[in-house]
C-alpha cells in the first residue's frame, strides 16, 4: 500500500489550517488517514507548525513519499534530516550518540534563528505602533490648531460685531442730540418771534 505524508485541510473559508498525516495515497484529500503526525497554522506569524518527529521517521524508514509541501515542513522541522542520520547509523557510518548529537545541534541553532525572527517581527511591531502613535499626535495636534484658529475667528467676528453696534449706537445718540438741539433752536426762534410780535403790538 503506497503511502504519502501530505497535507489534510481544516479550519474555515480563508482561514485555513493543516493536519499533517500519512494516509493512504488512493484516499481523498480530507478523507481517512492512517496517523496524525502534526499540525501546521500558517495564519500566524510565524507559521505554527507541530510535528511528531519520530512518527515522521519512523514513516519515511517504512517508505512513505512526503508531498512537496509536506516536504518542505518535514525540512523546517528536522525530520529530513534525522532520517537521514538515522540511514548513516543504519550503515554504520555514524554511531547513534553521533547522530543525536548532530541532531541536537542542529535543534538548537534552528530555535535561535526562529527567535531572532520572532524579535525582529517584534521590533517591527513596535516600530510601527509607535510610528502609528506619533501620526495620530500630529493629527490631533493640527485638530487642535485648526480649533483654536476657528475659535479666534469666532472671537474676532464677534469683537467686530460688538464695535458696529456700538458706533451704530453712538450714531443715534449723536442723531438724537442734533435732532434735540434742532428743536430747541426753533423753539427759541418761534418764542422770540412771539415776543416780537407782541411789542409791535403794543
Amino acid at each position: 500500500m503506497p503511502v504519502k505524508i501530505r497535507l489534510q485541510r481544516h479550519g474555515k473559508k480563508g482561514k485555513p489550517f493543516y493536519w499533517i498525516v500519512a494516509a493512504d495515497a488512493r484516499s481523498k484529500r480530507d478523507g481517512k488517514f492512517l496517523e496524525k503526525l502534526g499540525i501546521y497554522n500558517p495564519n500566524t506569524n510565524p507559521a505554527t507548525i507541530e510535528l511528531d518527529v519520530e512518527g515522521s521517521v519512523k514513516w519515511l524508514r517504512n517508505g512513505a513519499q512526503p508531498t512537496e509541501t509536506a516536504k518542505r515542513l518535514l525540512s523546517y522541522k528536522g525530520a529530513l534530516l534525522k532520517h537521514h542520520l538515522q540511514g548513516g547509523v543504519a550503515k554504520g557510518a555514524l554511531t547513534q550518540e553521533e547522530a543525536d548529537k548532530k541532531f541536537e545541534a542542529w535543534v538548537t541553532e534552528k530555535e535561535k534563528s526562529v527567535e531572532s525572527k520572532v524579535a525582529n517581527l517584534d521590533k517591527a511591531k513596535a516600530d510601527e505602533r509607535a510610528k502609528a502613535i506619533e501620526a495620530e499626535k500630529a493629527v490631533n495636534e493640527a485638530r487642535e490648531k485648526a480649533a483654536a484658529e476657528a475659535e479666534a475667528a469666532a472671537q474676532a467676528e464677534e469683537t467686530a460685531s460688538e464695535e458696529v453696534v456700538e458706533e451704530a449706537a453712538s450714531e443715534e445718540v449723536v442723531e438724537e442730540a442734533t435732532s434735540e438741539e434742532v428743536v430747541e433752536e426753533a423753539t427759541s426762534e418761534e418764542a422770540a418771534t412771539e415776543e416780537a410780535t407782541e411789542e409791535k403790538a403794543e
